[in-house]
């Protein structure tokens, strides 16, 4: 299987590379457009500021190639976000894939913290990306936004309210959290995107 992941100005990608080894993959970093239309799987992950992050996928036209790809994508964390319609972030339009905006956490109480940062439980599963796991299984956050529960929501946590802590349209899936840093639950996810019957 050729698993490609999206070269782009983003943080974080070393991590994912590890954790596609350790399931006997070793990905392709790239952003060569035959070579991610070709690929079996793609993964858009990584960490940064949207507004920057939208203007390199601009400038090198991945932003029209991401949205054109027929196989499946998994978006990770500001690859989540970016697959949305805007972010509050920068007040940045992203790539539209799922029709929701991204907004930015605001504390009610004391108690409160932004960034969401650390474990926290996944609810609500639905679809193949979270086959074999349970309501409440624990999985890694690092985020200052966040986006609403929609119809695309597949999975949900709650800090300070509940949000999408993964999205699916079609081929493309996202999560808000991190699977490869999130220990044998995040490997059995990212394997279970590695599996998906296309």
């Amino acid at each position: 299987m050729e698993v490609a992941i999206v070269k782009y100005n983003a943080g974080n990608i070393c991590s994912v590379i590890n954790a596609l080894k350790r399931l006997g993959i070793e990905p392709i970093l790239t952003d060569e457009p035959d070579v991610l239309r070709r690929a079996d799987r793609v993964l858009f992950p990584g960490q940064g500021e949207a507004g920057s992050t939208m203007t390199y996928l601009r400038e090198h036209q991945l932003d029209r190639l991401i949205k054109d790809l027929k196989q499946p994508v998994l978006g990770i964390c500001i690859g989540q976000q970016l697959m949305c319609r805007h972010s509050e972030e920068s007040d940045t339009d992203c790539l539209g894939i799922f029709d929701v905006d991204v907004v930015k956490f605001r504390p009610h109480k004391h108690e409160d913290k932004v960034p969401h940062m650390g474990w926290n439980t996944l609810n609500n599963l639905k679809g193949d990306l979270f086959k074999g796991l349970q309501e409440n299984d624990f999985v890694y956050f690092v985020h200052s936004f966040y986006v609403p529960v929609n119809p695309h929501t597949v999975a949900t946590t709650d800090y300070i309210l509940p949000f999408s802590a993964a999205l699916q349209r079609d081929n493309f899936y996202a999560t808000q959290f991190h699977p490869e840093k999130s220990g044998s639950i995040g490997e059995k996810i990212i394997k279970n995107f590695l599996d998906l019957t296309v």
